[in-house]
């Protein structure tokens, strides 16, 4: 786990994600990679002649988005400053960060460049767009096929000290686990937790921690009864209480559709979780 992507929307939230990315950086000695991710609009730049925009028009926005790039790389580059993380290329060793020359426009071209990367770190997605949205979040997900970081609403002091895992037995939460290896086997804590009546057929959580303990991983599993909490809810309420720095969930264990209808641990801890959280599907 070595290259971490951070697709940079917006400067709202810029300080966590930075500081949730740095983390994992500095835990694998790792490099940043940062971009400026705009309108898909900007698609259609090369076919402006068919649009009704004048020259001035179409001057004006390539104008803009060009100087909203540029201000993105500078606050980008300037929090990782702030914390001590140097540009690739420059004399020093340790994590690094570099900046990915040009937009990228729209989801599609965010996911697709995603996958060059061990994990995509992005702020807690909003339900619509202009900030980070849960579309967005989405595509990374499905359509980028790697881990997704994200991060809280304050920026974390720590990253994978203490983990909990949000275990349902799904085919969707041992894959989130797999892609995880990397921090378990630095973890000095780790909780794989059930809430009773919210799993799929599959493995306990004690029969899932007895195998990461063979791996080396300091894991023990654990069950809670069903009560008048969702099973998002018991996870994040089991997270704070055990001081845990990073939760590791399987997304949409249900469809989506259901989720945006009846809701889901998934949706609930996408919008809710005050601490960094890996996620895959």
């Amino acid at each position: 786990m070595k290259t971490f992507f951070v697709p940079i929307t917006e400067h709202d939230g810029l300080d966590t994600v930075v500081a949730t990315a740095a983390l994992a950086a500095e835990r694998f000695a790792g490099v940043i990679e940062g971009s400026c991710i705009l309108p898909a609009l900007a698609d259609y730049l090369e076919f402006a002649d068919e649009l009704p925009w004048s020259r001035g028009d179409r001057t004006q926005w390539a104008d803009r988005l060009q100087a909203e790039e540029l201000a993105f790389h500078e606050a980008f580059a300037a929090a990782l400053t702030r914390r001590a993380i140097r540009e690739a290329g420059t004399p020093g060793s340790g994590p690094c960060y570099r900046w990915h020359a040009g937009p990228l426009a729209g989801d599609h071209a965010m996911s697709q460049y995603s996958r060059l990367f061990s994990v995509t770190v992005v702020k807690r997605p909003a339900y619509a767009k202009p900030s980070f949205s849960t579309d967005s979040f989405e595509a990374l997900l499905f359509e980028g096929g790697r881990p997704v970081l994200i991060s809280p609403p304050t920026p974390p002091t720590s990253l994978g000290e203490n983990i909990l895992i949000a275990w349902n037995s799904s085919t969707e939460a041992a894959r989130a686990v797999a892609l995880a290896m990397p921090f378990l086997r630095q973890a000095k804590h780790v909780v794989v937790l059930q809430v009773e009546g919210s799993n799929v057929p599959g493995p306990s959580a004690q029969d899932f921690a007895s195998v990461l303990k063979e791996e080396g991983i300091p894991a023990r599993g654990r069950t809670i009864p069903a009560s008048e909490f969702s099973s998002g809810e018991v996870f994040l309420l089991e997270a704070r209480a055990l001081g845990c720095d990073l939760l590791i969930k399987g997304a949409y264990t249900q469809s989506r559709l259901r989720q945006f209808f009846f809701g889901g641990a998934t949706s609930h801890i996408l919008h809710h979780a005050n601490l960094p959280v890996l996620t895959a599907h």
